[in-house]
């Protein structure tokens, strides 16, 4: 009986993930060419798989006209060893791009949604249901402060609590300032 119930319950959660649709305005036309390639992570509201880590990044890449994305990071230092994880997924249809869905595994899939990717795919922040959790993400390891704010207002005025978000270390001189994780 427990096993036909906890079967019944990831069901349930799984019809409704199929369904969801975003309260979040996404970004328009996501060129995914151009978003390929290597975007680093320089704050977020951490989670399990995330939290402790320096130096982080993805790559996403859309072989056969999928998602991969592969995310790597050092937990707790940069002289540990760099350690990565795969998810694979899909471009939700009519979305512009911009909502994807991503599986660490089967049946799980969850929900990578571009709020804001700069004219030159430069900066760029995704987003996620119900918004604890979120990233902020350039293809530059490092970016000015005078950035960094505009990019964590602009998730403000999305509805996301902006004294989650942590940076990310991307150099070891930023471990254990203010701010960083």
């Amino acid at each position: 009986m427990k096993t036909f119930s906890t079967l019944a319950l990831i069901l349930i959660l799984l019809s409704g993930c199929a369904n969801f649709q975003s309260d979040q305005p996404l970004a328009q036309n996501v060129d995914l060419s151009r978003y390929a390639g290597r975007w680093y992570i320089i704050a977020n509201i951490p989670y399990f798989a995330e939290r402790g880590n320096v130096g982080s990044y993805f790559d996403v890449s859309f072989p056969d006209g999928s998602v991969r994305d592969v995310y790597y990071g050092h937990h707790g230092g940069f002289d540990t060893k760099l350690s990565h994880f795969v998810m694979h997924g899909y471009v939700v249809k009519g979305t512009g791009g911009a909502y994807w869905r991503e599986s660490p595994f089967w049946p799980i899939y969850l929900s990578y949604l571009i709020l804001y990717v700069d004219p030159d795919y430069q900066t760029a922040f995704v987003g996620y249901p119900g918004r604890g959790y979120g990233w902020i993400l350039s293809r530059k390891p490092q970016i000015d402060a005078a950035d960094y704010a505009a990019l964590l207002e602009r998730f403000g005025k999305l509805g996301y609590d902006t004294t989650k978000f942590r940076r990310v270390p991307q150099s070891p001189d930023q471990i254990g300032k203010p701010g960083f994780q």
